[in-house]
């Protein structure tokens, strides 16, 4: 017998775990650093003298650019591949982070949050194409649930820290420590990741397991052109447009979680600062608790049902109801009571982060990166309109009801895109050359 039919199969090997490692970490630095500014600005806004309202500007400035950056995001993700787009924008991001810690007034903290924002852009695009090109679809929820965690581990498990830092020897010492390590990340990025035809980690038999389950994506660096026609044609496919709403209303509650919080539980709440670094921990842990949960089940539900629409909407959905609590915290008056109601709220909104999962599964394979940008535009107008918004009603009603009110409202029309408007979740063909001449 010929000997190389007789031995056994090739064991495949685990590289995309290795990947997916790489990018859960770079997910903790990149919200770790856009977060940094609501630990800091109790102590920031004394030190510079900026009011209620003028902090709801600061809070959104880092979602202007943010927003406007994601579609070019995309273009250059599409154009110049995974490997040098996250190299630079931890890179980038990571400078603006540590020159917040030199900021001298107001205009220049917006210059520098604006720099942070811009340069975060194409984090999460170039996450959904990591996920295509590293996991088949029966891994993908899961894969995104993984290194979602890094969205709230930061603030969930080192809070305590930040705070005391922050205490120890200032807000500016917070920002410079969290922009070094950035800057050596991305330089352990580059050094470390490869697209997987070019990465010396994999074997054959992880590529072909990766290809079964429908995924692998060639790199299409210098390959793929733009024209704005793309943007109108993704946004008339209702599976983009009903998830691009839908988690506009997700991001909403994640965007109160990570400005205004803090500052509603001291001042809504009247919590010591020291209290606020332990309660403020909570939810952040049932949020990451809520990501891993959604992932697992979504997952399951795929492999069991064989439906990508009922295995990804209904986790989506259920989280986006359980966000719609966290109106009833406005009517508690026990602090522990707050604080679960808190915690309910921000787990559902963890289980409805799988929006990415399900935007990945549903978009043309060669517009991945501007499919991800134009979706996450749309999620993070969020960003601008809610940090603003709640910064106006504290500042006109001196109370966070209304600002409550409104994420919850926005919740509930989250969990109506995502049940009625996107339809069945499954890839959109690829588009035809004419369409966009």
């Amino acid at each position: 017998m010929d000997a190389a039919l007789s031995a056994p199969p090739k064991k495949r090997t685990r590289a995309r775990y290795v990947v997916l490692a790489l990018i859960a970490v770079g997910t903790m630095i990149n919200y770790l650093d856009r977060s940094l500014l609501a630990v800091a600005a109790p102590s920031m806004s004394q030190d510079l003298a900026l009011g209620a309202a003028t902090m709801g500007v600061l809070f959104s400035a880092f979602s202007w650019s943010y927003a406007l950056a994601q579609i070019p995001g995309g273009m250059f993700l599409d154009r110049f591949g995974v490997r040098l787009t996250y190299a630079l924008s931890v890179g980038v991001w990571s400078v603006f982070t540590a020159l917040q810690g030199a900021a001298t007034g107001l205009i220049s903290l917006i210059v520098y949050r604006l720099g942070l924002g811009a340069a975060e852009a194409p984090c999460f695009p170039a996450n959904s194409r990591i996920l295509v090109s590293w996991f088949p679809q029966q891994e993908r929820a899961r894969a995104n649930s993984v290194y979602s965690v890094g969205m709230y581990f930061g603030i969930a498990f080192l809070s305590p820290v930040l705070f005391w830092v922050t205490g120890t020897f200032g807000w500016r010492a917070l920002f410079i420590i969290a922009g070094v390590i950035g800057v050596l990340f991305a330089l352990l990025w580059w050094q470390v990741y490869r697209d997987p035809e070019h990465s010396r980690m994999v074997n054959q038999a992880e590529l072909d397991h990766i290809a079964a389950g429908g995924g692998g994506l060639a790199s299409t660096a210098g390959k793929t052109s733009f024209s704005w026609k793309q943007i109108g044609w993704l946004l008339g496919k209702r599976q983009i447009l009903g998830a691009s709403i839908g988690q506009f209303a997700t991001n909403a509650t994640l965007v109160f979680f990570l400005t205004w919080f803090p500052t509603y539980l001291v001042a809504e709440r009247n919590m010591p600062w020291l209290k606020v670094g332990w309660m403020a921990v909570l939810p952040f842990i049932a949020a990451s608790v809520g990501v891993l949960i959604g992932g697992q089940l979504s997952d399951a539900l795929v492999k069991r049902s064989g439906s990508a629409t009922f295995g990804r909407k209904l986790p989506i959905v259920g989280g986006l109801l359980l966000s719609s609590t966290i109106i009833s915290a406005a009517f508690l008056k026990s602090d522990v009571l707050v604080i679960a109601v808190m915690s309910v709220a921000f787990f559902g909104q963890g289980m409805s982060n799988l929006g990415w999962t399900l935007i990945s599964d549903v978009a043309p394979k060669s517009l991945i990166g501007l499919t991800a940008g134009v979706f996450n535009f749309c999620t993070n107008l969020a960003g601008i309109v809610t940090p603003m918004m709640i910064g106006f009603i504290v500042a006109a009603t001196g109370s966070f009801f209304g600002g409550l009110a409104f994420i919850g409202v926005l919740a509930l029309i989250g969990a109506l895109s995502y049940t009625f408007l996107v339809g069945r979740v499954e890839r959109i063909a690829e588009p035809a050359a004419e369409e966009f001449k």
